[in-house]
């Protein structure tokens, strides 16, 4: 971590790719007393054979914008998809004498001794940070750091462009055929890949040893793999696999394979529960009949039962007279 070394002029507005090599080259140390020039800078990362090499690179210039009142670290994420000059630049609004702040940066959690230089205008305090990304492994998280009562941060993510397949799961049923589409916006990745499986597993699609699968693609930032004469095995996780110059980029999509059987079970299950409602019901009209013919079949018994009992009071009653006849008659 440096402390400014003093006030300098505003920084110049960034320069083209011509005059921004022609910076590098201007702040190279010169071997005519065998010491570096005094420069505002600090030692830069160019060498003679990295002008050589990537003069006709393109230039990406990003900056950030800080505060002493900044309440949260201000974070940027940046695609690229290919090698690039890099220039990134903070910008921090100091509450004191910015000469008292002290800056530095860092790639991850990696210190960065070389590569960037400070300077000041009144309260505002600038720092640029220049390289060359070649490679993946100089992708990640670049980060300044300003200290003057807390310490702020301006981080810059670097990354490959993303892939976009599909969101929810694609549905689609035995014996049917499927198109799987990944793409990514504007971007040209060297190769594409498919992979399949599920878990952890995962088994690279080689469309030359079988012709259940066809890739292929309209466009260079678009892959589709065909799926033909589908199966519940095909059902799983499939990867999509994007190749750039700086890194890799991968997507994944949800395959799900019903049978036909499968639509018809919620129309199964809607009969069945009819059938029980109306067996239910038809159970119940039953019961009720049955209950509403019980006191008529008491009457009946009630009304069979007094006629027998009429009739053996009509028996009793002619058998006295009977023999009061017969009485009379002796007489």
């Amino acid at each position: 971590m440096r402390a400014l070394p003093g006030l300098r002029a505003p920084r110049a507005p960034p320069p083209q790719p011509l005059l921004f090599l022609c910076l590098l080259a201007a702040v190279r140390p010169t071997s005519a007393d065998g010491h570096p020039p005094a420069s505002p800078f600090t030692s830069l990362p160019v060498r003679e054979e990295m002008l050589a090499r990537y003069y006709n690179l393109s230039l990406e210039s990003h900056n950030i914008s800080l505060t002493e009142h900044s309440s949260v670290a201000v974070e940027k994420n940046i695609t690229l998809q290919r090698p690039s000059n890099v220039e990134l630049t903070c910008q921090f609004t100091a509450s004191g004498d910015p000469n008292a702040v002290n800056v530095s940066w860092k790639k991850n959690d990696e210190p960065l001794e070389n590569g960037y230089f400070i300077k000041a205008t009144d309260k505002v305090v600038y720092t640029q940070y220049l390289f060359t990304i070649i490679n993946s492994k100089e992708m990640g998280s670049y980060s300044c750091f300003f200290q003057e009562e807390k310490e702020k941060r301006g981080t810059f993510h670097f990354k490959v462009p993303e892939l976009h397949g599909k969101n929810k799961p694609l549905i689609t049923y035995v014996g049917d055929s499927t198109v799987l589409i990944c793409k990514c916006q504007g971007c040209f990745p060297l190769n594409w890949t498919w992979y399949s499986g599920n878990g952890s597993v995962q088994v690279p699609l080689d469309v030359q040893m079988t012709d259940k699968y066809v890739i292929n693609g309209t466009r260079v930032n678009e892959t589709r793999l065909k799926i033909m004469r589908l199966s519940e095995d095909d059902q799983g996780t499939y990867r999509c696999h994007a190749a750039f110059p700086l890194g890799e980029s991968e997507d994944h999509i949800e395959l799900v394979v019903l049978s036909y059987l499968v639509p018809l079970k919620p129309f199964l299950a809607i009969a069945a529960e009819v059938v029980i409602l109306v067996t239910v019901i038809l159970l119940c009209e039953m019961y009720t009949q049955k209950k509403k013919n019980r006191p008529d079949d008491g009457k009946e018994f009630e009304q069979i039962e007094q006629l027998k009992s009429d009739d053996s009071n009509g028996i009793e009653n002619n058998v006295p007279r009977h023999r009061k006849n017969e009485s009379v008659a002796s007489e």
